[in-house]
């Protein structure tokens, strides 16, 4: 027990409600001060690909913990990542771009006219718009050194080592890149950047408490759906609705840039940080569904490259096709 949970236990309040609000209201709050990040010397697509999937990932990464005592707990954590992954690329950046469009760059200026400010601007999306492609070549990459590594039916020790190395790797050239444009634009991070990140701290302190007591009360459940046998996915569901706030809210907004770049990013985390990490604790069986997940991720991302190069951006007319492919995943899954 901890003092939170002690607090809400002697309230009367201890049940899967009380921690299912627990869990959004945690994860809304480190939303809202990671918004604030913008101001303290992070641009929107470092925002999108270096922080935010921490947070957006933290209740990942969390699950890896709580579920590593148990011997068999590597095929949650497998199913849950790719859920999570395959979640994000399709259904919560398809539902997005039916209702708003996901359209990398704000509107031209009328009459044609070019200003310093807009070619800063246009300069500015240009590079926002390679990094997205970078990241999702990444994506590419990170699902098939994981098909390659799983071919044998197994992830081990080894092969969980392999899969953090990369993801350190692809990390550090993303804290390398953020310093080199903190450098060039003389961007300090000062006191307020360090009390939004305790506040930050604060949020992943409440996600914690309330993840482990919905972990607790999901394995003590026998019967129905929603009980210990479907963990890996209501755990993946269950983490994705932090994620889903960050596109509905960023596309609205017209930030197509941090939606797309929040959703590839926190991707990341699953696969292959969470995945190495489980793999490092447990052996993983790999179930059969788990080729046909990495597959349909693969071509998701795929479909997205193709729509940044040929669109800037995702048009509404491909959220019907992502949605399909999300379908088609839950049918392979779970039927």
């Amino acid at each position: 027990m901890n003092p939170l949970s002690d607090a809400i236990a002697a309230a009367g309040h201890a049940n899967a409600w009380t921690y299912l609000a627990l869990f959004l209201v945690a994860s809304l709050l480190m939303v809202w001060r990671l918004e604030a990040l913008l101001d303290h010397g992070l641009e929107g697509t470092a925002l999108g690909t270096l922080v935010m999937p921490y947070c957006s990932g933290l209740g990942n990464l969390i699950f890896v913990a709580l579920t590593a005592p148990r011997k068999d707990s590597g095929a949650e954590v497998l199913t849950n990542c790719i859920v999570n992954n395959v979640t994000n690329l399709t259904l919560l950046l398809g539902l997005p771009a039916l209702f708003w469009g996901l359209r990398l760059g704000g509107a031209k200026r009328a009459g044609g006219k070019k200003t310093a400010a807009g070619a800063k601007a246009a300069v500015e999306r240009q590079i926002s718009r390679l990094a997205l492609l970078l990241t999702l070549g990444a994506v590419l990459v990170f699902a098939s050194v994981t098909w390659a590594l799983a071919a044998d039916g197994m992830l081990d020790a080894s092969d969980g080592l392999v899969l953090v190395a990369l993801f350190l790797f692809w990390q550090g050239f993303h804290v390398f890149d953020v310093m080199k444009h903190n450098l060039r634009q003389r961007v300090r991070l000062g006191p307020r950047f360090v009390f939004d990140v305790l506040l930050v701290l604060g949020g992943a302190y409440a996600l914690y408490v309330s993840l482990d007591w919905l972990v607790a009360w999901l394995m003590a459940q026998e019967g129905g759906f929603v009980s210990a046998k479907n963990l890996g996915w209501l755990s993946g569901w269950l983490m994705v609705l932090p994620n889903a706030v960050l596109a509905f809210f960023y596309a609205a907004r017209r930030r197509a840039d941090i939606a797309y770049a929040s959703q590839v990013g926190d991707g990341h985390i699953c696969i292959p940080l969470c995945l190495g990490l489980a793999a490092l604790l447990n052996p993983i069986a790999v179930p059969a569904f788990f080729a046909t997940g990495l597959g349909i991720l693969a071509a998701a991302a795929l479909a997205h490259v193709f729509c940044v190069l040929a669109a800037s951006g995702l048009p509404r007319w491909m959220g019907w096709p992502l949605i399909a492919g999300y379908g088609w995943f839950l049918a392979a899954g779970l039927m």
